[in-house]
């Protein structure tokens, strides 16, 4: 066990909150385990998998002390891994009434949080009073799917602290895993907002099949408009060409397993917003996330977001996607 970490934590029973899961197990002897629904803690522990995502994933349920209330879960833990997706984050996070300023959170969180346009650890700091050293995000690039899958994945760990990467590196270490340390918490957040809209604007151009050359176009302009946005947001030394901000984008842009990616697909292929919305198995995070960014940028830095704006455009003004990609290839270069 990573002790000085605390017993750690984790928030939410999504697909990425269960891979989390499974990789702190590894190297801890206990972990707590915050699972909205009374239902689904009993299927867990009866069936040792968890009911609804990555259901082929077993646990020992012997090491894992599950909790419907997220304060009985926060009580005694150190590092709170907090994994749920962004619509629902602030409603739940709300209901932490356990003083968490001295504790670690970590954000595995890939949206910005809604109503309030912040990236994750700026609300804790605001919400809670939470300290930067305590602060720490996760980076990819790493499907939940290809964890299950035992695939070899990359994970970037972010935090002010540098000692306190490390340590949380070591609690998620595996042979299957590589992690790499960052002192970029802001650029992480972003980046990984960011490249779920792309990945939807990438999923449009494969639904309407406009070729490879214009999808390789798009995405080459996209890491460009996502340097932009990011050295304006959050100032500093960064290479983008990185992993946590390159490399998820190439995979949230063409995996199979990108719902990102998926939801855009069924747009470009004709279905309408809501149909695809309603398709969904799961939250695609860049639908909400094209609006945040949209109102951040327009109301603070005010950087070019072609791309930006012309899923904006699609997602939340109705416009044909056909004529929207069209109305910005004659930028990109």
């Amino acid at each position: 066990m990573v002790s000085s970490l605390g017993k750690i934590a984790v928030i939410g029973a999504g697909s990425w909150a269960t891979a989390l899961a499974k990789l702190l197990l590894l190297n801890n002897d206990r972990i707590n385990w915050y699972v909205r629904r009374p239902e689904r803690i009993a299927e867990f522990i009866k069936y040792h998998r968890n009911p609804v995502y990555l259901s082929d994933v077993t646990f020992d349920t012997s090491r894992i002390d599950f909790f419907s209330d997220i304060n009985e879960a926060v009580a005694d833990a150190g590092t709170l891994v907090v994994a749920i997706p962004s619509p629902y984050f602030k409603s739940e996070a709300e209901k932490i009434t356990v003083p968490v300023a001295d504790r670690n959170i970590v954000s595995a969180v890939k949206g910005i949080v809604p109503d309030d346009n912040m990236i994750v650890t700026e609300w804790f700091s605001s919400r809670f009073g939470c300290k930067d050293s305590n602060l720490l995000v996760i980076g990819g690039p790493c499907h939940a799917e290809e964890v299950a899958l035992d695939h070899l994945s990359y994970l970037t760990i972010g935090c002010h602290d540098e000692e306190k990467s490390r340590l949380f590196c070591r609690a998620i270490a595996g042979p299957k895993l590589k992690t790499i340390v960052s002192h970029d918490v802001a650029g992480i957040e972003y980046g990984a907002v960011l490249k779920n809209v792309y990945a939807i604007a990438s999923g449009m151009v494969g639904g309407m099949k406009s070729g490879d050359n214009f999808r390789a176009m798009l995405v080459c302009n996209a890491v460009r408009e996502m340097r932009r946005f990011i050295d304006a947001i959050a100032p500093m030394e960064r290479d983008i060409c990185r992993s946590a901000y390159l490399g998820d984008l190439l995979v949230t842009c063409y995996s199979l397993f990108s719902r990102n990616h998926n939801f855009g697909a069924m747009i470009g292929k004709g279905h309408s917003v809501k149909a695809a919305k309603m398709e969904m198995e799961m939250v695609a995070e860049g639908y909400y996330g094209t609006f945040c960014i949209h109102e951040i940028n327009r109301r603070t830095v005010n950087v070019d977001m072609p791309i930006l704006d012309c899923v904006y455009s699609i997602l939340y003004e109705g416009r044909n996607p056909r004529l929207a990609f069209q109305g910005i290839a004659d930028r990109f270069s």
